[in-house]
């Protein structure tokens, strides 16, 4: 903290007023690294939790060690005290008191404060939170009010975050009156706040911590879910509210400007869904492949399975019967040969009765898996009651093919007659971003040196491809900084080889990753995946791939009607 212009003193003539801070550690931070030398921290939660802690401050010697010494006993709402810090036992629904006990405390509303609110304002009744807001901004002359905590309710994710939270009793009072970024900004504007910026933890991350500390937090330990990392850091938001003399601290401003998390999303249309109920797939990082005309064969992922979470090590086959999606047991001939519970890997059929299965990993430190073909019958029905074989066979490595990789794309390509799968991007235990290729030729399984033009594409994960005019279109995907992309990349066949070229879209797509991909009638459609930069949950984006005009379609997710198996699976 500290004023523009003014030099640190002995005087302690700053405060930080954090509330509901429970068992922070904040004070003991800052003091151990000497951030505190004019600066007095004053933290508020229930009197029965700061009794607690100021027992366990007076019982551990090296806590009492950074505050010199045991404070002073419990007097009134004064738990502990020491020079620079102070913890009272107030109820923050109680004004009169708090005031009171601030004053008694030695909090000059004169002074510039910082005041904390992490996860706190949301627990309190909306009327009591909201008088809270104005009774800060009225008794302070020079502030800032920092804010965290949840918001969009209203989508899967931000169903399944209630949830939680209601049953462990703490129920989120804010989210329906203040669902997002705008509607808090809107909210401490009205209460006095002279000026207010809000942004989600994702953009946070991005904008405001430094590279060398992203790194050095990436370095920790193997880190791979970044589905559920961006999901819950966009159902989290940073505000900061200030009034008064201008203070050092900045307020957050946006520093991406190609997308605002509050700019309504651009939708043509939505798309009514019924969701078919069966048993074993609720999976993710897995692989769903149509092998052949209404058959589809799904593969690997992580799940539920026998009571516990795990890799799943079970395929399941499901096949179009009229109206239905029927499933079918699914044997597996091993010969020496184990599928191993893989995880982001590919399946690309190749023939009416094998596909092919690359790279994926059982860990982010264990990715050595390899290639195997997948072997089935060339016939199956709806209507054979029997199981379905599929055969794992591990094929003589192709020489020069580095398969320890996860996230990629595999997609036949064809180049003078011949056909190839084009293995292209990932990551991999060594580099986080992946953006080589490999054509591996399908009918001698070898890799071939081809010759590509065009600017090399930016590395790349999570993205999708698909087939089309002979080459490959990529889409979206997880870049090297770990933001997502919204460039589409045509692989464009040529006399001798390939060329990479841009698709322009009108308007550009949302970015996006972890997507699915595929073109009809002229149209790269991107279904569903995790972006970060509007409010809706991703649906269908249609890109024309003559005009490149693009278009977005909502899916219905959230009152999505379940239909107990052996229901349909309908999109239309």
């Amino acid at each position: 903290m500290g004023r523009h212009g003014r030099g640190r003193s002995a005087a302690r003539d700053e405060a930080i007023l954090s509330f509901g801070a429970g068992f922070d550690s904040l004070y003991f931070r800052l003091k151990a690294v000497g951030l505190l030398s004019c600066t007095v921290v004053y933290e508020v939660d229930f009197p029965s939790v700061t009794s607690r802690k100021a027992a366990l401050i007076k019982g551990t010697k090296d806590l009492a060690m950074v505050v010199g010494g045991v404070g002073r006993g419990e007097s009134g709402a004064m738990s502990f005290a020491v020079e620079d810090y102070k913890l009272l036992g107030v109820d923050l629904s109680d004004l009169s008191k708090l005031e009171q006990a601030l004053k008694e405390a030695g909090l000059d509303p004169e002074f510039p404060t910082m005041l904390l609110a992490e996860v706190v304002l949301t627990y309190m009744e909306i009327s009591r939170s909201d008088a809270l807001i104005q009774w800060a901004a009225q008794h302070f002359s020079c502030a800032q009010f920092v804010v965290y905590e949840q918001m969009h309710p209203e989508d899967p994710f931000g169903h399944i975050m209630q949830q939680h939270f209601s049953r462990l009793n703490s129920v989120l009072h804010t989210l329906a009156q203040y669902p997002n970024c705008e509607a808090q900004r809107r909210r401490f504007l009205q209460r006095g706040w002279a000026k207010c910026s809000v942004i989600d933890m994702n953009e946070f991350y991005a904008s405001f911590i430094t590279e060398d500390e992203r790194q050095r937090v990436q370095a920790l330990e193997p880190f791979d879910e970044y589905e559920e990392w961006h999901l819950k850091c966009s159902h989290y938001f940073i505000l900061a509210a200030s009034k008064g003399e201008e203070l050092a601290w900045s307020p957050l401003i946006s520093k991406m400007p190609a997308f605002s998390a509050d700019d309504p999303p651009r939708v043509a249309g939505s798309i009514s869904a019924s969701v078919c109920s069966i048993a074993g797939l609720r999976r993710y990082g897995h692989h769903s492949v149509l092998i052949k005309p209404h058959v589809v064969l799904t593969t690997g992922g992580f799940g539920e399975q026998g009571g516990r979470h795990c890799r799943l090590r079970d395929f399941h086959v499901l096949i179009r019967h009229e109206d239905n999606w029927r499933v079918r047991s699914v044997k597996m001939e091993k010969s020496g040969n184990t599928w191993g519970g893989r995880l982001f890997h590919t399946v690309t059929c190749v023939s009416g009765s094998q596909a092919l299965a690359v790279g994926g990993r059982m860990s982010p430190t264990n990715a050595d898996l390899g290639i195997l073909w997948l072997r089935f019958p060339e016939s199956m029905t709806a209507s054979d009651p029997d199981c379905v074989v599929v055969e794992l066979v591990s094929p003589q490595p192709a020489e020069g093919l580095a398969l320890s990789r996860w996230r990629h794309t595999t997609t036949e390509v064809m180049c003078q007659g011949q056909k190839y799968l084009f293995i292209y991007g990932g990551r991999s235990a060594v580099q986080p971003v992946l953006g080589d290729w490999y054509f591996l030729h399908l009918e001698e399984f070898s890799c071939r040196r081809i010759p590509v033009g065009g600017p090399v594409p930016e590395g790349r994960h999570s993205h999708s491809a698909c087939s089309w005019d002979g080459g490959a279109l990529i889409a979206g995907g997880l870049g090297a900084a770990g933001q997502p992309l919204n460039s589409v990349l045509f692989l464009r066949p040529t006399g001798s080889g390939f060329q990479w070229q841009g698709v322009e879209t009108h308007p550009p797509f949302i970015p996006r990753y972890s997507h699915t991909a595929h073109v009809h009638d002229g149209k790269l459609l991107l279904v569903g995946g995790v972006w970060l930069h509007s409010e809706s949950v991703p649906g269908v984006t249609v890109i024309d791939l003559t005009t490149g005009f693009s278009l977005d379609y909502q899916i219905d997710t959230v009152s999505a009607k379940t239909t107990p198996f052996p229901g349909g699976i309908c999109v239309p």
